[in-house]
């Protein structure tokens, strides 16, 4: 029978927690942008800093990989789980920074139901991180994400159907329907970050 050693060194696992912990905090900003009469200038100052930590803290994965004899699991998974929790953070900051800048100052009601579903996202990863450790109690995690990221289509679909009912002038369609697929994309970069771990779990069962 082969063993594979595993290094008990937690800091991995550590930095992958405070990585999905910038996500509950960028969901909520993004949360708070969407507000009726929220400071979009206000918000949009905070998120930029949400994503500069979350950016650094990515950065500190990549460095403690670099100078790591053996991870505890491959470099390529660790590489890919890092990079898709920064992916999802980028989404979302793209969303309040199109907000700000598209000066948009009526949001279709359908985006709060858009971004429930990245909240919900949010809370399941940065719950599911410190649970690397072990592997254990993870299969949730990933069928609730895809649960959840089949919600977000759903709403994609109704809100892209709001956007051309008529109801909207074509230059807020252009505006509205970026930020729209924005949160298209940051759904479906937790669905990556699920299919991500559920790839380690596999290879570490």
């Amino acid at each position: 029978m082969a063993f594979r050693f595993r290094p008990v060194e937690g800091a991995f696992f550590d930095l992958f927690t405070q990585q999905a912990q910038h996500l509950t905090v960028g969901a909520g900003l993004l949360a708070e942008m969407l507000a009726d009469g929220a400071d979009h200038e206000d918000v949009a100052r905070r998120m930029r800093d949400a994503e500069h930590a979350a950016d650094e803290t990515t950065h500190e994965i990549v460095r403690k990989v670099n100078s790591t004899f053996i991870t505890p699991f491959d470099r390529e998974d660790i590489y890919g789980l890092a990079s898709g929790l920064d992916d999802v953070m980028d989404e979302m900051d793209e969303v309040v920074d199109m907000i700000l800048l598209y000066e948009v100052k009526s949001l279709p009601a359908e985006l709060g139901a858009q971004v429930e579903v990245l909240q919900r996202c949010a809370e399941l990863t940065a719950e599911a991180m410190p649970r690397l450790r072990t592997m254990q109690d993870l299969s949730e995690y990933w069928i609730e994400i895809n649960r959840l990221e089949n919600a977000g289509d759903k709403n994609h679909r109704r809100t892209l159907a709001n956007l051309f009912s008529g109801n909207y002038k074509a230059l807020e369609v252009l505006k509205l329907k970026d930020i729209v697929e924005a949160l298209e994309r940051a759904v479906d970069a937790f669905e990556t970050v699920a299919n991500t771990v559920e790839q380690i779990a596999v290879k570490e069962s």
